[in-house]
């Protein structure tokens, strides 16, 4: 299925969808919602080189590509550890 028959179908079925170039530049705010955490907590990570960004004034912006990295590497990294507690579990017995 191409891409465009996909949004035509998630439109029709009442979904919303939502289409981002890949080099947009978000708001900490656009980009917390997007993870589902905190403003606070995405300028911390910001802040800790967790991903890049760039100031525009004094405010911080984020490439939709960067903040989609970052995610790939925390869904390995929570997959990780859930793999990791699973085996504990197993070899206590749990």
């Amino acid at each position: 299925m191409s891409l465009l028959a996909f949004i035509l179908a998630q439109a029709a079925e009442g979904r919303g969808v939502t289409v981002i170039p890949s080099h947009a530049e978000l708001t900490t705010q656009q980009a917390a919602d997007m993870l589902n955490v905190s403003r606070p907590h995405l300028i911390k990570l910001l802040e800790e080189g967790e991903m890049p960004f760039r100031l525009v004034g004094k405010h911080r912006r984020v490439t939709y590509e960067d903040l989609q990295e970052y995610k790939r590497r925390d869904d390995v990294r929570r997959r990780t550890a859930a793999d990791q507690l699973a085996a504990l579990g197993q070899e206590l017995g749990i």
